[in-house]
């Protein structure tokens, strides 16, 4: 496990730009989205109802979803008529200032000021990449000058509690853990620890849960109150780890974790391996809580917090 991240370290270190990343990592989605529109806009002469029709085909196979889809034809459309419109091409740019305007509301940093520590509780389903963004997470803090402790708390997956120890070792932070247990006790113990040290930022781990695993949900709800009991207002901040390449999923996993816990703030990661990174537009018009993070690869460095214009840039040619 070492071994890799003394790999991966030296990778990160010849790594480009943040911005030259996201561009890459959203290669996939860029070719779905605005190589196909770059086909429509080239196939017509005039902005008609062929036109629309032909864009709504596109935005919903780009995974943008049927709600988001509408609102922007309909911002489209009052746009043209306002303008009046009647190049193609010039749909191109009203399209990407729509999105923009759509995606701005999810742009919203994560402030861990207001608490010490500032408890970060993260949720998700198995394989959605929890684990991973807290190490990358606990990287992110301690760049900006914070003290991180990583909690244990998902006692249930085989080699969970090992792999954050290895993250934990790779960025010289503390991880409360248990050999099995209770995952409540776990993070109950981590938040005093962080109390009694005066660490800045606790993220604590959970085990991936289905949402249709109702008993299980009822273990993170468990979790979330145990939390509150050892920290008064904690958990402060309830992460959703998302994997972009499910797609629509995406957005009914956001409508039951939020449900169940009240999300707080979301986190997508591997948008570099799908063409599906649409689904954010979804999340915006469907239950917009807040992108605070997006991954596009496996370094340490890859995960961020959302920038809205950036992503739409990088959605465009």
């Amino acid at each position: 496990m070492l071994g890799f991240f003394k790999n991966r370290d030296a990778q990160d270190a010849a790594s480009p730009g943040w911005t030259a990343r996201l561009r890459a990592g959203l290669k996939r989605t860029r070719e779905q989205l605005s190589g196909r529109l770059a086909g429509v806009f080239g196939a017509h002469a005039a902005v008609d109802e062929a036109l629309y029709e032909e864009l709504e085909a596109v935005l919903l196979t780009s995974d943008v979803g049927v709600a988001a889809t509408a609102h922007l034809l309909d911002a489209l459309r009052q746009r043209a008529r306002k303008q009046k419109l009647t190049q193609p091409a010039e749909l191109k740019e009203a399209l990407q200032e729509a999105l923009l305007a759509l995606l701005c509301p999810l742009a919203q940093p994560l402030d861990v000021s207001s608490h010490r520590p500032f408890i970060i509780m993260l949720v998700g389903v198995n394989g959605a990449g929890k684990t991973t963004s807290i190490g990358k997470l606990a990287h992110y803090y301690q760049r900006q000058g914070r003290s991180v402790l990583l909690a244990a708390g998902d006692t249930f997956r085989a080699a969970a509690r090992e792999q954050l120890e290895a993250w934990g070792a790779r960025n010289h932070v503390t991880v409360v853990a248990q050999s099995g247990g209770d995952p409540a006790a776990v993070i109950f113990d981590a938040v005093n620890a962080a109390k009694a040290r005066g660490v800045d930022v606790v993220l604590a781990d959970t085990a991936g849960r289905l949402t249709t695993q109702l008993h299980l949900m009822e273990e993170l709800k468990k979790v979330k109150r145990v939390i509150a009991k050892a920290q008064p207002e904690a958990p402060h901040e309830v992460l959703l780890v998302l994997d972009a390449n499910i797609g629509q999923n995406a957005l009914a996993q956001v409508k039951a974790f939020d449900d169940a816990l009240g999300i707080t703030g979301l986190i997508l990661t591997k948008l570099d391996g799908t063409a599906k990174g649409g689904v954010v537009a979804a999340i915006a018009r469907e239950r917009p809580v807040p992108l605070r993070f997006v991954g596009v690869g496996e370094g340490i460095d890859d995960l961020r917090p959302f920038d809205a214009r950036e992503f739409v840039q990088a959605l465009f040619d």
